[in-house]
């Protein structure tokens, strides 16, 4: 794992064009790319919080579709309310975070496989739910004609493809951009110190179990963000949404992009996508085998990942956020 945090002058500026193509990209780019990469920002918010759990952290976890759920049910009934974007998005958070407060007490007491267990059940539980509790999600057939609505108060419905685009990309751009700077303060360093060394933390006085708590409820608010992309973009979200396929496919992102590593987790999504997306539809039936080659040639061949990659390159030196 590589000990710093510093990005590196390269890095800041790939990070920069990076930026400024996904902003130009309505420019030259067709409605079905700009909707694919629309679907992808949600997706990546939620490789963000498993990243932040299972790299940052050190809880391995499969559950973050739990909080993505219900922060995808809550921004789905706030449409319906004709709630703008950005309320929609600050609900779907906040509702996603008091889920995860609720049920984080038991998960942040565990480690290793038995987390990731515990987090799988509490994620199928929540599938479970959301395809049975019928009043609430819809049931199996989920909510299905989700209505459009301004981005801001005021404003125009996200009917129009590039204006949909927009939207979800400037939003997850600036929930991933509080994350990272939350990783670079006095905050990152502590919930890294109980990862690498929990015995001395607490003999340091440091309430271990406090810290991850707060962290999976942060975890969870941003994917529950992620849900509320999700509703913007597809205006419809079903159990199909949030079950353990999406679960098993952003966990293989993150392992692909480098588990410590949030930009790492987002170029993941973005492999797994263009996999799944692109190429898969030409071998009918050959997805999971396209995406296993991918896992096992990213393990072998790509031992830190895609995010390790970059730091030979020198395009960072550091970890989680760099």
């Amino acid at each position: 794992m590589i000990p710093t945090r510093l990005r590196t002058p390269l890095g800041i500026a790939a990070a920069v064009v990076a930026v400024a193509a996904l902003l130009l990209l309505p420019t030259v780019a067709d409605n079905y790319t700009l909707i694919t990469v629309s679907r992808v920002a949600g997706l990546g918010l939620l490789a963000a919080s498993t990243a932040l759990m299972t790299g940052v952290a050190g809880l391995p976890t499969l559950g973050q579709i739990a909080p993505y759920a219900v922060g995808a049910y809550t921004a789905a009934h706030l449409a319906h309310l004709a709630l703008p974007g950005l309320v929609q998005l600050l609900g779907a958070a906040a509702a996603a975070a008091v889920f995860s407060l609720a049920t984080g007490a038991a998960v942040v007491q565990t480690r290793g496989v038995i987390c990731l267990m515990v987090t799988l059940a509490i994620g199928e539980l929540t599938a479970i739910t959301a395809g049975q509790w019928t009043s609430l999600t819809g049931g199996t057939d989920g909510m299905p004609r989700v209505p459009a609505t301004p981005a801001l108060p005021g404003g125009e419905n996200l009917v129009k493809v590039p204006d949909v685009y927009t939207y979800t990309v400037v939003a997850a751009l600036a929930v991933l951009a509080v994350t990272m700077l939350v990783l670079r303060s006095p905050a990152g360093t502590l919930i890294r110190g109980c990862r690498d060394n929990e015995a001395r933390m607490r003999a340091s006085g440091h309430r271990v179990s406090l810290t991850l708590l707060w962290t999976f409820t942060g975890a969870g608010a941003i994917a529950g963000a992620g849900g509320a992309l999700l509703v913007s973009s597809q205006r419809t979200v079903s159990p199909s949404n949030v079950g353990f396929e999406v679960a098993a496919l952003v966990l293989l992102a993150v392992v692909i992009g480098g588990a410590a590593s949030i930009p790492g987790a987002l170029a993941g999504v973005a492999a797994v996508v263009a996999v799944r997306d692109t190429i898969a539809p030409k071998l009918p039936g050959e997805a999971p085998l396209l995406l296993g080659v991918l896992f096992i040639a990213a393990v072998y061949l790509l031992p830190g990942g895609l995010s390790g990659v970059a730091a030979r390159l020198g395009l960072h030196n550091g970890e989680a956020g760099a």
